[in-house]
């Protein structure tokens, strides 16, 4: 019985050395989980901001060739709430154009952006009277996405040769908002 009794106590002892070891090994996948995601999150920001850099100098030149002549552009714009960041903003005394800019552009990233269109307004109720325009832009643009933004009313920029282009044809009609 004695003999029982001490296996029963070793293997006691090794379940609760092999709980402790599986509960450190955890905490340092938890720890480096953590890690990893503000490592990406840091390298997605910076990509982000490396497009709205990209786009942002063309902007003005871009929408004048469209007939929209904008005086000022604006990087990451806030309203005081915080509820809405827009990531371009161009502006003159009746129009504003509202750039959301990605490092690849998805039909999703084209949805969000349009939920939050009608949303400007009140958001910024300094622009409440101006005709809004949305614009997307992208670096890589998943297949079709590009066609389903002009369908729905959206100016396209997309990289052409050392610069960006906007790349609505003749034809397109921009929604306002």
């Amino acid at each position: 019985m004695l003999f029982r009794s001490q296996q029963a106590a070793e293997f006691d002892r090794r379940l609760a050395e092999s709980r402790s070891d599986a509960e450190r090994r955890y905490r340092e996948m938890e720890r480096l989980i953590v890690a990893a995601n503000r490592a990406v999150d840091g390298l997605t920001t910076r990509w982000g901001r490396f497009v709205e850099e990209l786009v942002r100098p063309a902007v003005i030149k871009l929408f004048k060739a469209k007939g929209i002549e904008l005086k000022h552009t604006f990087l990451r714009a806030s309203d005081e709430a915080g509820t809405m960041e827009i990531d371009i903003l161009g502006v003159n005394s009746t129009d504003v154009v509202l750039v959301e800019c990605k490092s690849r552009l998805s039909r999703d990233d084209v949805d969000e952006f349009l939920q939050k269109l009608p949303h400007f307004k009140s958001a910024f109720p300094e622009f409440a009277t101006y005709r809004i325009y949305g614009c997307v832009a992208g670096i890589e643009i998943d297949h079709g996405v590009d066609r389903r933004a002009y369908q729905k009313g959206l100016f396209v920029i997309k990289p052409s040769g050392d610069t960006v282009a906007i790349i609505n044809d003749d034809n397109f009609s921009p929604k306002t908002w």
